[in-house]
């Protein structure tokens, strides 16, 4: 069973490691329980995910691609399965930071090969990768972007 308190601690990472970044675009964000428990800390998200059943946050029923305008200062996602690399290559493109908790893989590759490649794919975009470890049950490692050195298309 996953833990309960993923949602309150991601959103507690995310405000202390980026404070000024007050709009967050969460890809794939289910129900919008992240939204729900950023959005009492003070930020402004919107959650990207197909659900036409969600709590009552700022929601945009589509799939987020590579295309959405940038209208953020930090894009996240947790357990975010195929969407997890759009994430990393999204901010790439718009050199903002990002912030992730993979869980599934989007090619079949196990958990600690997935988590090699994305640490190295943000760093191949110019990212300095931040790892971390939120206190919680299941896949509980944060990999996290910070100022692209570039903006690679």
């Amino acid at each position: 069973m996953a833990d309960k308190r993923r949602f309150d601690l991601f959103a507690e990472f995310l405000v202390e490691r980026f404070p000024t970044a007050p709009r967050v675009f969460d890809v794939a964000g289910g129900m919008g329980k992240l939204n729900d428990a950023l959005t009492r800390r003070g930020r402004e998200v919107t959650t990207f995910d197909r659900r036409w059943k969600h709590l009552p946050v700022r929601f945009a029923e589509r799939v987020f691609t590579l295309d959405e305008p940038c209208a953020c200062d930090l894009v996240v996602g947790m357990h975010s399965d195929g969407a997890t690399r759009i994430i990393v290559e999204y901010a790439a493109k718009h050199a903002i930071p990002f912030a992730i908790v993979p869980c599934c893989s989007d090619n079949s590759m196990s958990y600690k090969p997935w988590m090699r490649h994305l640490a190295e794919l943000a760093r191949q975009r110019g990212f300095e990768v931040i790892e971390h470890e939120l206190p919680m049950e299941g896949r509980a490692k944060v990999i996290a972007g910070r100022s692209p050195q570039k903006v690679i298309a």
